[in-house]
């Protein structure tokens, strides 16, 4: 049983957030983003073509691409050298449609955007803070191709955030570590944007059901939760002159 929260903090208070922008030397757009203990790098990638079922049709792309790192974990984790996890697959997937919904695909034009997210170390939340530090990212890379006159500057229609929200004792709590995803009865993840509408959620039952009020209370957490996120990305984005989404 949770007696207190990690840090001391309240159930509905997100972990110490940073994100710190350019720290790629050569990717168009990178961030890292560190999220208490989960610590994601996070690189856009511009590439001048499309996937084949696009080519001719005047449109852009945005993909990513998710890894963990062999020690940020407990122990070591084998590289995926062959077939990608299906765990892997899912999260990395959840990310590109995270990041394509405040996109306008047909202002960016034919090219693609590859945004990688490699986990440096893991502490829970591993998805949900490579969504918030890969729009980071991704709009850094935006922003260099509007400033090379390449694109305009409107080919992001928003921003986008992703946070995990437990049920532990009846009790809603956010921004979840890995000893308390791992002691929840229930645990959602919700990707939102930043007028607050919702791009994804993902719930489960671990060890209890829950009710339809369940899932509202955990939502209302989520959506107090991601304004606090879309904060800190507004200040980064601010910083790279695009306007505040």
């Amino acid at each position: 049983m949770l007696e207190r929260r990690p840090l001391g903090r309240r159930a509905d208070e997100i972990r110490p957030v940073t994100i710190e922008t350019g720290v790629s030397r050569f990717a168009e757009g990178s961030a890292l983003i560190r999220s208490g203990d989960t610590h994601v790098l996070c690189t856009a990638s511009i590439e001048d073509s499309v996937p084949r079922w696009l080519e001719s049709k005047g449109s852009g792309w945005v993909t990513a691409e998710y890894s963990m790192l062999p020690r940020a974990t407990h122990t070591r984790t084998r590289r995926d050298r062959e077939k990608l996890p299906g765990r892997t697959l899912e999260i990395q997937r959840l990310i590109g449609r995270a990041l394509r919904a405040c996109v306008d695909l047909t202002a960016l034009g034919p090219r693609s955007i590859v945004v990688d997210c490699d986990v440096i170390q893991a502490d829970g939340g591993t998805r949900t803070a490579a969504i918030t530090g890969g729009f980071v990212a991704l709009a850094e890379a935006l922003a260099r191709l509007s400033a090379g006159g390449a694109a305009p500057n409107k080919v992001l229609t928003g921003s986008v955030s992703g946070v995990s929200v437990g049920m532990h004792d009846g009790k809603i709590l956010v921004d979840l570590d890995y000893e308390e995803d791992s002691s929840c009865e229930v645990d959602m993840n919700f990707v939102v944007t930043g007028d607050g509408r919702l791009v994804e959620v993902q719930g489960t039952g671990e060890r209890a059901t829950f009710s339809p009020e369940d899932s509202s209370r955990m939502m209302a957490a989520a959506l107090k939760a991601a304004g606090a996120l879309r904060a800190i990305q507004a200040e980064k984005i601010a910083a790279l002159g695009l306007p505040v989404l």
